[in-house]
């Protein structure tokens, strides 16, 4: 959980003589609030490790780099997660991880079945689509919108929530704004060994082209890579097993 603010001591007002006023640090946590509980969608929720099923990562295809079947490859991402759970748990700073994998791979869905685990034991983590992300800081700038929180709120949330897990790290065409942003978050995270958890459907050598030399070289710092395969989307595995059942 975060540190109680010294302005306040975490009760929301702070004293001028007679007068009780607000404190900065109740938008700041109101914020925080609304961000941390609202990225997982209803579905997310129920991504969870005892519903990773391994049936969908063939035991006779292998990955070519590692020579691991894509069962392998799978099972090692998910005892990874489970690991990592359970040193953050236990107060560690754990290494990061990054699931790589093309669509329909289950990567969301293991990072998510942490973002669950870790939010039952009480404990705050911040999950956001990386495009829509972005997409929610631009929206500060637009003085005809509605929104009614900053930049630095946001980019405050993302450096210092004690985990951030950034979905879909992949293969856009990123500003040069775009990747400040990324690096800031990072960069900090590391420097303050704050773990972070990403997605992607890029290779983390490979990621250097759209995040650039100074990013990737901070990933390769703070986390440990792990490649996830199948034969087929799982998401058009389980569409069709579930129009075989109602037929």
């Amino acid at each position: 959980m975060s540190a109680l603010c010294k302005e306040c001591n975490d009760r929301g007002l702070i004293l001028r003589g007679d007068v009780a006023i607000p404190c900065p640090c109740s938008k700041e946590k109101s914020v925080r609030f609304r961000f941390t509980q609202a990225q997982l969608t209803p579905l997310m929720h129920e991504y969870v490790f005892k519903h990773f099923d391994l049936r969908y990562y063939s035991r006779t295809s292998k990955d070519e780099l590692k020579g691991l079947s894509f069962y392998e490859s799978a099972k090692r991402a998910y005892n990874a997660a489970r690991n990592f759970v359970s040193s953050f748990l236990s107060g560690d700073a754990p290494e990061g991880l990054i699931f790589v994998g093309e669509v329909g791979t289950g990567k969301t869905f293991l990072a998510c079945c942490v973002a669950n685990a870790i939010l039952a034991a009480g404990k705050e983590v911040l999950f956001v689509n990386v495009p829509d992300f972005l997409d929610e800081i631009r929206a500060t700038y637009d003085q005809g919108s509605d929104v009614d929180y900053t930049e630095h709120e946001l980019l405050i949330i993302a450096k210092n929530i004690p985990l951030l897990i950034l979905d879909d790290l992949g293969a856009f065409i990123y500003t040069e704004w775009a990747r400040q942003k990324i690096y800031s978050i990072l960069n900090h995270r590391l420097n303050y060994r704050l773990p972070v958890i990403i997605t992607t459907n890029v290779a983390l050598e490979e990621l250097e082209e759209y995040l650039g030399e100074r990013t990737t070289s901070r990933l390769f710092e703070m986390c440990k890579t792990y490649r996830i395969y199948v034969e087929n989307d799982i998401r058009a595995v389980r569409r069709e097993e579930r129009e075989v059942r109602r037929r």
